[in-house]
């Protein structure tokens, strides 16, 4: 399967031939160039490592959301502080996988 780059807005499609319109910026069918087979590669390689990270971000997410309970719940000291540190850390990890994802679309592996 080819890939297709919009060169207006980069949308990546998937297909034999370029869209009619691009989904994302209704740029005409001229506007897409297809991606040599080197850049495809890379796309399709990362395409897995790139849904990774976003589930880590999200899961980091859902670590706030918890913790952020613990901590209006207020049972004990020690309590809020894991809390709060759990906050601490999880923005350490969202950043972190935030800017390996920027990473990969910048050597245009997205």
């Amino acid at each position: 399967m080819k890939l297709w780059k919009c060169e207006v807005c980069g949308y990546i499609n998937e297909g034999d031939e370029a869209p009619f319109v691009c989904p994302k910026c209704g740029a005409s069918k001229e506007k897409f160039i297809e991606l040599s087979e080197e850049a495809a590669d890379k796309i399709f390689e990362a395409d897995r490592t790139n849904d990774i990270h976003m589930e880590i971000v999200n899961l980091a997410s859902a670590l706030v959301d918890l913790a952020e309970e613990g901590v209006e719940l207020n049972l004990d000291p020690a309590c809020v502080k894991v809390f709060n540190d759990t906050i601490d850390e999880a923005w350490v990890i969202k950043q972190r996988a935030k800017a390996e994802l920027a990473g990969h679309v910048a050597k245009d592996k997205f």
